[in-house]
């Protein structure tokens, strides 16, 4: 499989694609004035503990307490076999000084979340300074693969005089990396934390004690895996930022760095640009005519699978079957694209036949597996809908790009101008047995306004008549549909 990272840099905004086999699977989005926080690490102040919810609100500095749960809090104390889980009241209390790490943006109305369950990630390894165990990624499959692996970080944390010095998880990108690498992870990460220790002991809550990587450096930590043959990168100066870094901390990947000096925009190439705006569409066209409807809420997101213009060839469950096969394959690429998480249910056109039904999942957990969030796949429910978690840490493609129609106010729809009509005269008649007035101003959008004078004059002409009254339109260009006036002049 042929990838490419494109990185298109301004001094505004750092946009980074992932591109697979010249199809945009990702793409992320970092805008200077309001950098993601996921990573940092603060030294926060409680300032509410909620014992009937298990959690507290802890001030990190930003426009709204972040929020932590019970488990997410490092019990230091060594507590008693089968003594149960320590309640909030136990841990916490207001006014603590607390350090704590972000573990999702704040999205839409919630604050940040937050964890004392510290790591903090090299190319190889993450460090939890709080934990002396060593685990493995668990998509090294290989069993001789992780025991090497394991025992190698071992033995250089006991070479290095390092063992209760804070664990390890060996991360994906460390399969059949040698020991020389390893242990300049290892010696990285313990520098870092002395650091990040030093700078806790001398600051008072709430401030920042550790911020995460700029997104074209957490790319080349997090994203860049072997198989990338190329990197590109529009902006000189970022581009020599990266390239220092990749002689430091991965070297074999120094060839692949390019700076990009073509005439066409880097986003243009591989139409990443049209994917994008596509992207921000509810519906999605597949290649054999049908398509997908995609609908995010705040509680969850739903996709719908339509067959659409295609009839198929031979019968109407080889149709859907195939239809269900292809939407399978798109869906899991939505979902990277535009970053959808949280539960996500998933309508798929009905199917009889039980061995479709295996197919279509298990296409749909395959195209998954190169997603770099969490998902957990249920299985069919007896609505025949696939329910489905991936794991959010960040706003969606959708809320980082766009906000709620101000006309609409996020709806999605509008009353009709019909609609709008009977509204005015309701109002009317309100105003009417109210007030003594000889007539009525109705300011309202040009659409409401011709709806009246045209489809609906007959009923203004009663209206009129049964009150006794005279009414007047005006138009309002700069109302919206919904918005109107009744004026007594």
């Amino acid at each position: 499989m042929s990838e490419e990272i494109l990185m298109n840099i301004t001094p505004m905004e750092s946009r980074v694609a992932l591109v697979e086999n010249g199809v945009l699977q990702e793409v992320y989005v970092e805008r200077s004035r309001n950098r993601g926080i996921v990573g940092n690490i603060y030294k926060g102040k409680v300032v509410r503990v909620l014992p009937g919810m298990q959690a507290a609100f802890v001030d990190i500095g930003l426009e709204k307490a972040a929020f932590i749960h019970a488990s997410e809090i490092f019990d230091r104390n060594n507590r008693p076999e089968g003594a149960g889980e320590p309640g909030i009241v136990e841990l916490v209390r207001e006014g603590q000084s607390m350090v704590v790490q972000v573990t999702k943006d704040p999205i839409g109305t919630k604050g940040a979340r937050l964890t004392t369950h510290i790591s903090i990630p090299a190319r190889y390894l993450v460090l939890m300074p709080h934990n002396n165990h060593v685990g493995i990624s668990l998509r090294i499959e290989d069993p001789q693969e992780r025991e090497r692996l394991k025992d190698t970080v071992e033995r250089l944390l006991e070479q290095e005089s390092l063992n209760d010095k804070g664990g390890f998880i060996l991360r994906t990108a460390a399969e059949g990396i040698g020991e020389q690498e390893l242990l300049a992870d290892i010696l990285f990460l313990h520098r870092l934390w002395t650091t990040v220790e030093e700078q806790i002991k001398e600051s008072s809550a709430p401030d920042c004690v550790y911020e995460d990587l700029p997104l074209h450096l957490r790319t080349m930590r997090d994203l860049v895996e072997p198989d990338i043959e190329k990197i590109r990168i529009d902006s000189l100066d970022t581009f020599n930022k990266v390239c220092k870094f990749v002689r430091k901390l991965v070297p074999h990947l120094d060839g692949r760095v390019e700076y990009y000096t073509g005439e066409r925009p880097l986003f243009d190439l591989f139409s990443v640009e049209d994917e994008i705006n596509r992207a921000l569409s509810r519906r999605v066209e597949l290649k054999s005519g049908g398509y997908l409807i995609v609908d995010q809420t705040e509680a969850m997101s739903t996709i719908d699978v339509n067959t659409g213009g295609f009839v198929g060839h031979r019968n109407l469950e080889e149709t859907i079957f195939k239809t269900n096969l292809e939407a399978a394959t798109a869906i899991a690429r939505q979902l990277r694209l535009r970053n959808l998480g949280g539960i996500i249910i998933i309508d798929f056109i009905d199917m009889e036949d039980v061995e479709h039904q295996r197919q279509v999942l298990r296409t749909l957990e395959k195209n998954l597996e190169r997603d770099h969030a969490k998902t957990n796949i249920t299985g069919v429910s007896e609505l025949g809908l696939v329910e489905m978690t991936r794991k959010r840490t960040r706003e969606s493609l959708e809320n980082t790009l766009c906000e709620a129609c101000p006309t609409c106010n996020g709806r999605g729809t509008l009353k009709t101008a019909e609609t709008v009509c009977y509204e005015i005269f309701r109002e009317i008649m309100r105003e009417a047995r109210a007030y003594e007035n000889d007539t009525y101003l109705v300011l309202a959008s040009e659409a409401v306004v011709d709806q009246l004078l045209d489809e609906e004059s007959d009923n203004v002409a009663e209206l009129e008549a049964f009150l006794d009254k005279t009414i007047r339109f005006q138009v309002e260009p700069r109302y919206s549909q919904e918005q109107f006036d009744v004026v007594l002049v």
